[in-house]
């Protein structure tokens, strides 16, 4: 079979994106797996790895839909040529913002055509980008609104947990406010699709959080449980998925890293993202779901702090090209 061709877009220049791509090219595992398209700016690439005592020799390419037939592997778009001298790791610019968003919108439209057989992303800046464009709260809207879809939803996966948001960027006020039974069976209907179609798990044991402490305790502590939760979930085994719930979260989180269920929907987005990354800090992926393309992404930030260092870890990407890889052999 014939490897799958992977899009990595760069992320934010002045990020650890460029060094933790050129790292993950060197491990023989991602090349083994599939043939890495980056859609990022080549001056910047080369200058990192400069900056790693790494020689660079990734082929440029004029088009993304000349990569679908060509054997050379890795391969470069250059999506953009940023003034190399005004480039610092580590300091964030506001003019990077508009080419971050172009590497996102190139590599969505590639997907969207067939040219790729999936989209992993490096980190952007969403105080950089949204200098430029105010209404940017992150990759997972962006690209649900570049492909049209209504539907979507964020799994958060690592070896021992893997963990799915009704409600992704909000406030916390806002994220309670917004919680409905639609969208909670929603969120559980996707990660259902995700864990059958993509992670090939026949008949997934889903587990859903409660939202207030010991899950309401029969509505002393709230009534979400009783009045939006438990008919989601309802609402989801009428439609024969196995589910259960609405369980305590400071308990859940535990059984669900030991396997007793398969994946747990939780409420917003430090609910499920705490215990997640207590677990799989390095090496968690975040999965777009209900995308009309497979999207896969590293669950950290820009980490400007250590930008330029030599030191960023890439294992989240390595990981997130991995998973794409074989989401792309297992598609339904």
């Amino acid at each position: 079979m014939k490897k799958p061709l992977i899009a990595i877009t760069m992320g934010d220049p002045a990020g650890i994106g460029p060094e933790i791509i050129l790292k993950s090219l060197d491990n023989p595992l991602v090349l083994k797996a599939c043939r890495p398209l980056i859609i990022g700016d080549r001056r910047v690439l080369e200058a990192s790895a400069r900056r790693l005592g790494k020689s660079f020799h990734i082929q440029s390419i004029r088009t993304i839909e000349q990569a679908k037939d060509m054997k050379e592997s890795p391969l470069l778009y250059e999506a953009s040529c940023l003034p190399v001298d005004q480039w610092i790791p580590g300091r964030p610019d506001p003019q990077w913002g508009p080419q971050t968003i172009q590497y996102i919108h190139l590599a969505a439209k590639s997907a969207l055509k067939g040219q790729v057989e999936a989209l992993v992303t490096c980190p952007v800046s969403k105080e950089m980008i949204r200098r430029f464009r105010p209404s940017f709260t992150g990759h997972t809207e962006l690209l649900a609104k570049l492909s049209r879809t209504r539907a979507f939803g964020m799994m958060l996966a690592g070896e021992q947990l893997k963990v799915s948001l009704v409600t992704i960027h909000l406030s916390l006020k806002k994220a309670i406010r917004r919680l409905d039974t639609t969208k909670i069976f929603r969120s559980i209907e996707l990660t259902h699709f995700t864990l059958t179609g993509f992670f090939g798990i026949k008949a997934p044991h889903i587990a859903v959080a409660g939202l207030n402490p010991h899950a309401g305790e029969q509505g002393a502590f709230g009534s979400e449980e009783k009045t939006i939760i438990s008919p989601a979930i309802q609402a989801a085994r009428d439609q024969g998925m196995n589910v259960s719930g609405p369980y305590p979260p400071d308990t859940l989180f535990y059984w669900a890293a030991q396997g007793r269920y398969d994946a747990v929907v939780a409420h917003y987005h430090d609910q499920g993202l705490i215990p997640l990354k207590l677990l799989h800090f390095d090496k968690a992926v975040n999965i777009t779901m209900g995308l009309p393309f497979i999207r896969t992404s590293v669950d950290h930030g820009t980490a400007f702090d250590i930008a330029g260092k030599g030191i960023a870890n890439p294992d989240s990407l390595i990981q997130s090209i991995l998973l794409a890889s074989a989401f792309a052999r297992r598609k339904p």
